[in-house]
């Protein structure tokens, strides 16, 4: 029975789907352009599904479907593998609002520093340049009872850290924001359509859970 239900899950699903060589994708390849090398999307260790985002936080997508994909993972306990890809060619503050968001995850606290991812979305409206960001950030760290350093990352750490994301990013084909993946440990499924994130990790789940069948030799 739940070997049918599966069946059915699974060919409804992909009914939405084209197949490329590399994985799925819920629009045709030609429109979105090709995946370069997707050898590493892959759920962290423990976890049998998880989702993979870049992101960039002057993106207004981004700051859109940043609720909906943290209480998909909430909902179904998958982790979030995120990574930051400041389109800088057309955002001019995304790139040191990435940063700053490193300094607090690596110097501070990995809860504060997704409370100032979050609030940095909300704020889009109000922040227009670097300057209305150094304002924001200012206050952010006030109200937090955080010290703002006199120069951010001074030692580079956390603008590098950005810069290999953005590199993984270009290495697996140049992306927009937000780019959104399902992955299990045998394959992956880019979510283009947002309301169709649930039903992509459904199906993860259901796949991921099932017995392994393996051929008689």
């Amino acid at each position: 029975m739940m070997k049918h239900l599966l069946s059915i899950a699974v060919m409804g699903f992909l009914s939405l789907m084209t197949f490329t060589s590399q994985g799925q994708t819920a629009v045709p390849a030609d429109a979105m352009g090709k995946f370069k090398d997707t050898s590493m999307l892959k759920p962290p260790v423990g976890a049998k599904v998880a989702i993979w985002e870049f992101e960039d936080l002057e993106c207004p997508f981004c700051a859109h479907v940043y609720p909906i994909v943290h209480g998909a993972a909430e909902h179904y306990k998958i982790p979030i593998v995120r990574h930051d890809y400041p389109l800088t060619e057309i955002h001019v503050w995304s790139f040191d609002a990435a940063v700053t968001a490193r300094y607090l995850q690596d110097r501070v606290s990995p809860d504060l520093a997704e409370a100032f991812r979050r609030d940095v979305f909300a704020a889009q409206n109000r922040i227009a340049g670097r300057d209305d960001l150094q304002r924001f950030t200012q206050e952010w760290f006030k109200g937090h009872q955080q010290a703002l350093p006199f120069v951010m990352d001074a030692s580079g750490a956390c603008k590098k850290e950005v810069q290999a994301d953005h590199a993984l990013g270009d290495r697996i084909g140049r992306l927009a924001t937000p780019c959104i993946f399902v992955v299990t440990e045998k394959r992956w499924v880019q979510v283009v359509d947002i309301n169709q994130l649930y039903r992509v990790i459904d199906v993860a789940m259901a796949e991921a859970a099932a017995p392994v069948v393996r051929k008689r030799s």
